[in-house]
């Protein structure tokens, strides 16, 4: 069974480990394209996070990602910065705040 943008979204909901996420205040726009994708807004305050569909009218970070490639980031199956150093992620915004997003949601 494929997985779609919101299974995605709420399995990094559930995995998200708030003790890693002291210190963060962002509203992260994720648009991922493929089958099963689309657009969602994390949202993370006060170690905590939460997930609305739709876009940001200014988000701290854009992510622009294939659907498979961030499954593959969060199973440990492709790192982060290999995937954007080989085009499969783009970035807009804060890049640092994009660092910490890896260790957040990257499971090894």
């Amino acid at each position: 069974m494929a997985i779609d943008a919101g299974q995605l979204i709420q399995g990094l909901i559930k995995g998200f480990p708030p003790e890693k996420a002291a210190g963060i205040k962002a509203e992260i726009q994720l648009h991922l394209t493929g089958e099963g994708g689309g657009d969602w807004v994390i949202h993370i305050a006060d170690s905590k996070i939460s997930a609305d569909p739709g876009t940001a009218p200014s988000p701290k970070l854009t992510i622009t990602a294939g659907l498979a490639d961030i499954l593959a980031i969060t199973e440990g199956k492709l790192g982060g910065t290999a995937a954007f150093l080989q085009g499969k992620i783009k970035l807009s915004g804060d890049t640092g705040l994009a660092m910490r997003m890896v260790s957040l949601f990257q499971h090894s």
